[in-house]
């Protein structure tokens, strides 16, 4: 037997996940629905590895990537540990962002067919995770959005490459910029998703669509998933290296010092304040 092959999901222990194979689909739930299932260090690590197994496994020919209750999806990085590690210590940062980039990557690159099973609300990071899945399913009530420029929590790792080629420069500015929610009938309108559905109908959607996908040609398939990769993979390739550096020297900055624990404190940023205090300095 081949050493290239995917675990049984009792050999796969993950604490932040939950991990079913059956089927031929490979069923991925984050499962951090205290915290709306948002990714820290160790999240990242086990999806790496999750996204491994089943990539390698024969008998998976469809991946659905979802989060666990009905609130949240995925809701970005996680705030608590930004607060906890970054604001102390800003330069540990570019280690979590390399297992960001590898975790993506290999989402990307799984060579097999993706659905996002969007099952909540969606922000940052969770975007990015949706979007680097080839299709996408939402209950009715779910809403999109980014919120780096309003947090401090960074602008967009993913999105900014990938919004612009998805929904149109204009549209991925409104979104990155405005930081408002997207409605998921705007988002299927925009083409963020593929498609929408009432909450009731959701895993029964995502089953049909995944049945589709199982009876199609698995190396043809691998391969056209391959080639429609190209210009997020291009404009990826081309950009995340310089913002990971970046990422990592601005986590120290005062702006997003303010961001998170404005954040984790649950009170507004008095943004103009944030602008006062950066005019005085330059006049110093």
């Amino acid at each position: 037997m081949s050493r290239y092959r995917g675990k049984s999901s009792r050999e796969l222990r993950f604490k932040n996940l939950l991990y079913e194979k059956k089927n031929w689909r490979a069923t991925i739930t984050i499962n951090r629905p205290k915290v709306h299932n948002a990714l820290d260090f160790d999240t990242l690590v086990e999806l790496k590895a999750a996204f491994e197994d089943a990539s390698w496994d024969d008998t998976v020919a469809v991946v659905i990537l979802t989060g666990a209750g009905s609130k949240a999806f995925c809701t970005g990085a996680d705030m608590k540990e930004w607060s906890k590690e970054f604001l102390v210590q800003p330069s540990d940062f570019y280690k979590w962002m390399g297992v960001f980039i590898e975790t993506f990557d290999r989402l990307r690159n799984i060579g097999k067919p993706t659905i996002a099973r969007l099952n909540g609300m969606v922000v940052g990071g969770g975007n990015e995770l949706q979007m680097s899945c080839d299709l996408a399913i939402a209950a009715d009530d779910v809403t999109i959005r980014h919120v780096g420029v309003a947090r401090g929590s960074v602008p967009a790792a993913g999105a900014t490459q990938w919004l612009p080629l998805i929904v149109g420069d204009r549209r991925a500015r409104e979104i990155i910029l405005l930081c408002e929610p997207i409605t998921a009938a705007k988002a299927l309108d925009w083409g963020l998703v593929t498609r929408v559905v009432p909450r009731k109908g959701l895993d029964a959607a995502v089953d049909a669509m995944a049945e589709q996908l199982v009876n199609k040609l698995p190396e043809s398939t691998r391969y056209a998933k391959q080639q429609l990769n190209f210009w997020r993979d291009f404009s990826w390739s081309l950009t995340i290296g310089h913002l990971r550096d970046w990422l990592t020297v601005h986590t120290g900055s005062e702006e997003v010092a303010e961001g998170v624990r404005a954040f984790v404190e649950k009170r507004p940023i008095d943004y103009k304040k944030v602008r006062r205090r950066s005019t005085a300095r330059r006049k110093k």
